[in-house]
């Protein structure tokens, strides 16, 4: 059954080929509050926001300061982040930031927590991360942090709101022990022996799916809106080279290695794309051999109007697959 699931959409804040050069990273943030707006008159469950650094293709460096940008802008939608890179940050300093979002939101702010370090040694060392060791310690601070369980206390003073684990690998058997729900995609999503322990570890766990999807009129149209983020991706892998979205036109004219067509294929084969029926039969058996409860989006599309569509197409079909 679809029909009951939540969707929620995770927004990179990703800049786009066109357009001038220098307003392309405000151009991006102001796109992911449009986004936000949409989502939120949709009637989606949440709205999640990533953090990364000296990107050039995404500008989403500061998810607390976008999240409080984004629930500005809404009214109803919950608002996260998937997720703020614990690693990077002090728990302390975290914790009163989610408080200050959480006094002005009440009720609609949530916090997913990862543990990636900067894409490069140079972004690692502007922001003083010296790796991921000691990650559990530093969730189990934070958690303590948002409960009132540390020598000092967080101000202001709220109620928690939820925190979920971005889990990879390990990181299911930490958010199974410290008792929180957890987004998981990738490699993950084909490992449901992984998964199944966190549920026996956790029985009361959640599982949020975090996913690349799309619907269309046909799965040719699909490919070709999807084209462009699987180009991305692939040169990133390759070269080092994570820049702006192209367009689904510039995708298709982009020479490729062999390695980067692989790269290519396999990106488009973990997503779920293609008409109603087929989008509605791919979910149903995702979410039947993952035991997930929620849909996180995570498709980004050059073309705005496009994305818009998408996102009204899928949660359309959520409201009406049975």
């Amino acid at each position: 059954m679809l029909t009951g699931v939540p969707l929620s959409l995770l927004d990179r804040s990703r800049t786009r080929t066109g357009g001038p050069p220098d307003r392309r990273d405000a151009d991006a943030l102001r796109a992911t509050l449009r986004r936000a707006r949409r989502a939120d008159e949709l009637g989606l469950h949440r709205f999640w926001v990533a953090e990364h650094h000296a990107v050039p293709g995404v500008v989403g460096s500061a998810p607390t300061v976008t999240m409080a940008a984004v629930a500005g802008v809404t009214s109803r939608i919950r608002v996260g982040t998937a997720g703020v890179m614990l690693p990077n940050h002090s728990p302390f300093v975290v914790a009163e930031q989610i408080a200050t979002l959480a006094a002005l939101h009440p009720g609609r702010i949530d916090v997913g927590i990862g543990r990636s370090l900067g894409f490069t040694a140079p972004v690692r060392r502007a922001l003083g991360t010296t790796g991921t060791d000691g990650f559990a310690d530093r969730l189990a601070e934070l958690l303590d942090w948002l409960h009132g369980r540390g020598p000092v206390t967080v101000r202001p003073q709220v109620p928690a709101p939820p925190v979920w684990s971005l889990a990879t690998g390990s990181g299911l058997e930490v958010a199974a022990r410290l008792g929180l729900p957890v987004v998981v995609g990738g490699p993950l999503l084909r490992d449901p022996t992984a998964l199944q322990r966190y549920r026996e570890q956790f029985p009361q766990g959640r599982i949020t799916l975090l996913l690349d999807v799309l619907v269309a009129d046909s799965d040719t149209r699909a490919r070709r809106e999807l084209l462009p983020q699987a180009v991305a991706l692939a040169r990133s892998r390759s070269r080092g080279d994570f820049g702006p979205l192209p367009s689904p036109q510039e995708a298709q004219a982009t020479v490729l290695t062999a390695r980067e067509r692989a790269d290519v294929d396999r990106a488009l084969a973990d997503t779920v794309f293609g008409d109603e029926a087929t989008v509605a039969q791919r979910l149903r058996d995702l979410l039947d051999r993952t035991g997930a409860q929620e849909l996180l989006a995570a498709t980004t599309l050059h073309d705005e109007g496009a994305e818009a569509e998408a996102d009204a197409r899928l949660s359309g079909l959520l409201r009406t697959a049975g």
